[in-house]
């Protein structure tokens, strides 16, 4: 049995104690700061109020000077606030790695929007909700990210380069755990959400308001240029100053016409502005890192564009829209209008750079999604130090390893098993009483047949698969909704896969129990009529099973099925399993045992 592996658990030890001395250190800073700004303030007032007599020459460079010392510490003050929050965040991620190592992970989100009991195989082998795959492995820093690792564990890749591409990536970023955690953390600190893409693209396409217009484009120039002429004029006395004043107002008034419609818009692109801001930085982490893998390199190529990088457009739209800010400074908004319709200019601008860009910014949100995505699958390579990488085959249909586990269970309690199929067509047939580890062993093969076909390591050794379409029927529920039988909803999926196998898909499926919704004669026999014809349609799979007759197939198909078995054993009056896959029918089985244990009556 292997042992937690403490490398990791030493990594994220020194990285959660490194962060919570910053932490520290930057409350000492802001506190420090903070007081002296204060004693700025008060030593200014008490300044101004000792040197009035000398007279405002001594005064008002005095006052400037403390207002800019003011407003440097200000800045200062407000950069170390963000500096606490990221290594506080920081912190909360390396403490969340510890106890997920300890395989305390229900705080995490579990995903639980995506659970489908329909799909192809994530129901049956826990991929979200409580206690799922999905919650152990998921790292997104962005919604964007989430929504992408879903789709990734309820869309397996099916080609070998897809897949070995994938895994080369997560080879690169598994140890880079400087990389993984600053664009974590920097994600989290910003609440993104699902719609944030739509909202985005949305917005990208919407055609521009005023810049569509021509006489509108041109308005602030003309406005500026007339103001300057008249102005002149009125210096060189061509003119009265009441010509120029009066077009001033006039150009003043006209300018607030359009504020109400330019305030619209402004609310409408402030939240569009908050998150191209959020991911600003992301994109950035993306920018400053060399990247040696196929995907990760054309990842990167998403968001360079010459000297123009998508960084420096998104600080750029950040600025125009912070300017745009200054509409509310009464000052600015007369002044700035009556001369140029400033407002009208600087909002043509924001629009100037959404035709600029609209274009890259899919491109840009994508490079955020994929990076996102990838850090998750090698934060998990990374915690399993000793999981490996699938070898990807091309010829349908194998999936061979040694002491395979499942990754959900600890380390400690999990009794790691083989699986061996070599060709196609090829079934296993697993027997085994009840409580003894048929259902467990299922899963773990699905989970990790799963993980492979996602470019993600996986618990075993020796592990060689080639890609085909997985797809279980583990635990077929009933519908009230759609007024279906368990048995009629176990039947609908039994002839999914046979359509399927029909139309040539290659699948890898995994059953649990046939048809347990009828009586036995029934069930035995549709058992074996139903493995017939998928060794007719030349598929490949495993199935557990209570019934020992199955085990007879055999004999008609001795090169492509082979029996195995979990035993349970009666030692001293209790049950003993020893959860191992053992070759041949099971022997032993547990029903009336248990029944009596439990004080059942079996006359």
């Amino acid at each position: 049995m292997i042992g937690m592996n403490n490398k990791p658990h030493t990594t994220y030890t020194k990285r959660a104690d490194k962060a919570a001395a910053k932490v520290q250190k930057t409350r000492k800073r802001i506190y420090h700061i903070g007081t002296l700004k204060l004693l700025v303030f008060v030593g200014a007032v008490a300044a101004i109020v000792y040197y009035w007599q000398w007279g405002w020459h001594i005064t008002l460079p005095l006052a400037m000077v403390v207002l800019v010392a003011f407003l440097v510490l200000s800045k200062i003050h407000s950069r170390l606030f963000q500096q606490k929050a990221y290594w506080e965040t920081m912190h909360k991620v390396n403490e969340q790695e510890l106890k997920t190592l300890a395989h305390d992970y229900a705080d995490r989100d579990n995903g639980q929007e995506f659970i489908d009991p329909t799909h192809l195989y994530t129901y049956d082998l826990d991929v979200f909700g409580n206690g799922s795959l999905f919650q152990y492995i998921n790292r997104s820093a962005t919604q964007l990210g989430k929504y992408r690792l879903a789709h990734w564990l309820t869309n397996h890749l099916k080609q070998k380069t897809e897949i070995e591409h994938r895994q080369e990536a997560v080879k690169e970023l598994t140890p880079d755990i400087e990389l993984r955690q600053h664009f974590l953390t920097t994600g989290l600190l910003h609440k993104s959400e699902s719609k944030d893409r739509e909202l985005i693209e949305e917005w990208a396409k919407a055609p521009s308001h005023f810049r569509r217009r021509i006489i509108v484009r041109w308005l602030p120039y003309a406005a500026l240029g007339c103001n300057a002429l008249l102005l002149l004029l009125a210096l060189m006395n061509v003119v009265p100053y009441s010509i120029p004043a009066f077009t001033f107002t006039a150009f003043m008034i006209l300018s607030s016409g359009l504020t109400k419609q330019i305030s619209k818009l402004q609310n409408s692109y402030s939240k569009k502005h908050q998150v191209l801001s959020t991911y600003a930085q992301l994109i950035e982490i993306i920018e400053k890192n060399q990247f040696h893998s196929t995907p990760l390199i054309a990842l990167r190529q998403k968001v360079e564009n010459g000297s123009n990088t998508a960084s420096k457009a998104v600080k750029r739209l950040s600025k125009l829209m912070h300017a745009l800010d200054q509409r509310y400074n009464i000052a600015v908004l007369l002044i700035l209008n009556g001369l140029f319709f400033w407002e009208l200019w600087q909002f043509m601008k924001i629009e100037q750079w959404k035709e600029e860009n609209a274009d890259n910014l899919p491109r840009w949100m994508e490079a955020i999604t994929e990076l996102d995505a990838y850090c998750s699958l090698a934060t998990f390579a990374y915690n399993h130090p000793h999981y490996s990488y699938p070898e990807i085959c091309n010829n349908p249909f194998i999936f061979e390893a040694q002491c395979m586990g499942h990754p959900l269970m600890s380390e400690e309690k999990c009794v790691l098993n083989p699986i061996e199929i070599p060709k196609c067509p090829y079934f296993l047939i697993v027997t085994g009483a009840n409580m003894a580890g048929k259902s467990t062993y299922l899963r773990t093969i699905g989970i990790n047949y799963l993980l492979a076909c996602i470019g993600s390591t996986v618990w075993g050794e020796n592990v060689r698969l080639y890609p085909s379409q997985l797809i279980t029927s583990l635990r077929t529920t009933d519908s009230l909704k759609d007024n279906e039988s368990y048995f009629f909803s176990e039947l609908k999926r039994l002839k999914l896969i046979i359509d399927k196998l029909k139309n040539g898909e290659r699948l890898f499926i995994i059953l649990d129990e046939i048809l347990k919704g009828t009586n036995s004669i029934d069930k035995q026999k549709g058992s074996l009529a139903l493995i017939k014809q998928f060794m007719k349609l030349r598929t490949n799979g495993i199935i557990a099973t209570h019934d020992l007759q199955l085990g007879t197939l055999i004999e008609e198909f001795p090169n492509n099925i082979r029996n195995y078995c979990f035993e349970a054993n009666i030692k001293n009056e209790e049950l003993d399993f020893s959860y191992l896959l053992c070759k041949g029918v099971a022997q032993n089985m547990n029903a009336c045992f248990l029944m009596e244990k439990m004080g059942i009556a079996m006359e």
